[in-house]
């Protein structure tokens, strides 16, 4: 027995349920899967979900200041009911507007390309010095100390010598509070669109039928038939694409990336959940922001100097944390010199979805029907709803008999007014040697 649908998305974290979102306003019965007990219960809800603009490409720069608007108008994006109000019992989530400090370093070449990408774009930003930062926010400790080292090495935590060479100020940016409630918000406003959300529901076959994808099978047997099938299952996204026999024509692919992000108090002396900011700091090789009940939290942005740990089996790997929880904090605790730092690690350990050059993949595939919104894990929160947004009219125009790999298909930003090429996100393009290569992007 077999249900049908016009198409099915295969993960509901926050890109997979607005795609559903997305496909459902299309006028699309639209079925999304997750192995998950719930939408936004996997890397999604371990997001540092950091709400930023600067990109090293302009592609990037304009797909988030897109995504930033929609942030600012959340409860509007995902609508009211009837009377009214939130489409969600459980209320919108919530955009947190901090500003954003990022270091200049040798490595980013003092943030002067970034800069010249946000000239492009338009979006605001201010260069400071080390007084400026020092008199702007007093608690942060100007010295360099970098480039940033391991913690055992003999010199981690010594000061380098001088000061930093400044920072770049990027006033619109900040976080969302509650980034698995996001997910949900968007689940709640893709079923009052018709979509429908089933999870507990594991893929196990991409059935194919007259050249073309046909449906899905489940682990419980069940089979359902779709002509789209969307791949956006996070971390597992890359046996996704497995399953389906897409590869052979990947120039880029995705790996699953093992991370840690600390959740620690904030300093005694310092209200950070008032008047924090989210910092990202390539001197000590580290980032920070406020978290809600006086806490901060501190992740990575992959100095050189950190082995990176891929993971093969996504279903099967270390979720404790290692010595990495301890020097992510005490990193922090350079720049913050009042932060304590607990005996106790608390926060999260989960998978990235990355690609080569840590630039998402929205595309089709060459298979006729199933395409992915794959590579998006670390940087691309963000970008959740206009994400969606985007594959819809990918999808849309592939299926309309557009060949999207022969001619991109371009994309009009609505709150903007850009045409994004979508063609820069293609599984077929060389791998970006614009890109930060981290969770920058």
């Amino acid at each position: 027995m077999s249900d049908n649908f016009d198409a099915i998305v295969i993960g509901a974290g926050v890109i997979g349920a607005a795609t559903a979102f997305e496909l459902a306003k299309s006028g699309r019965r639209t079925l999304s899967l997750d192995r998950l007990p719930a939408a936004g219960y996997g890397s999604t809800s371990s997001s540092s979900a950091v709400i930023r603009s600067f990109y090293s490409t302009v592609a990037g720069a304009n797909l988030a200041w897109e995504s930033y608007q929609v942030w600012l108008d959340w409860a509007g994006h995902i609508g009211l009911d009837a009377n009214g109000a939130c489409i969600d019992e459980r209320g919108p989530a919530q955009y947190r507007e901090t500003g954003c400090l990022v270091v200049k370093v040798a490595e980013n070449d003092h943030m002067r390309p970034v800069c010249e990408v946000m000239k492009k774009v338009g979006i605001p930003f201010e260069e400071w010095d080390a007084a400026e930062i020092a008199k702007r926010y007093p608690y942060i400790d100007t010295r360099s100390f970098g480039p940033p080292k391991t913690a055992d090495d003999p010199d981690f935590g010594e000061a380098s010598g001088g000061d930093i060479a400044g920072a770049v100020f990027f006033p619109n940016a900040g976080y969302v509070n509650d980034p698995q409630l996001a997910a949900h918000n968007l689940q709640c406003a893709a079923e009052a669109a018709g979509a429908e959300f089933r999870f507990n529901s594991e893929v196990i076959e991409i059935r194919r039928a007259g050249g073309r994808v046909a449906g899905v099978e489940l682990a419980d047997g069940s089979r359902i038939d779709a002509p789209v099938v969307v791949n956006v299952g996070g971390p597992h996204s890359g046996r996704v694409n497995a399953m389906a026999d897409v590869m052979a024509d990947m120039s880029v692919r995705t790996r699953a990336l093992r991370k840690e992000v600390c959740y620690i108090p904030e300093p005694t002396d310092v209200a950070f959940d008032r008047t924090g900011l989210f910092l990202l700091d390539s001197d000590v090789g580290g980032y920070c922001r406020p978290e809600s009940g006086a806490k901060i939290v501190i992740g990575s942005p992959e100095p050189d100097c950190d082995e990176l740990q891929w993971v093969d089996d996504p279903d099967n790997y270390n979720r404790a944390f290692s010595d990495q929880w301890m020097t992510q904090a005490m990193r922090i605790g350079m720049r913050l010199p009042t932060l304590g730092i607990p005996g106790q690690a608390t926060g999260v350990v989960d998978l990235y979805d990355v690609s080569d050059d840590w630039i998402p993949i929205y595309d089709k595939s060459d298979l006729p029907g199933f395409y992915m919104a794959c590579g998006t894990s670390g940087n691309q929160f963000k970008n959740a709803p206009v994400a969606g947004a985007l594959m819809t009219a990918l999808i849309d125009a592939c299926e309309s008999g557009h060949n999207h790999d022969a001619e991109a298909v371009s994309f009009r930003l609505p709150r903007t007014g850009v045409d994004l090429d979508l063609g820069l996100f293609s599984r077929r393009r060389a791998v970006n040697q614009d890109s930060s290569f981290s969770v920058m992007g």
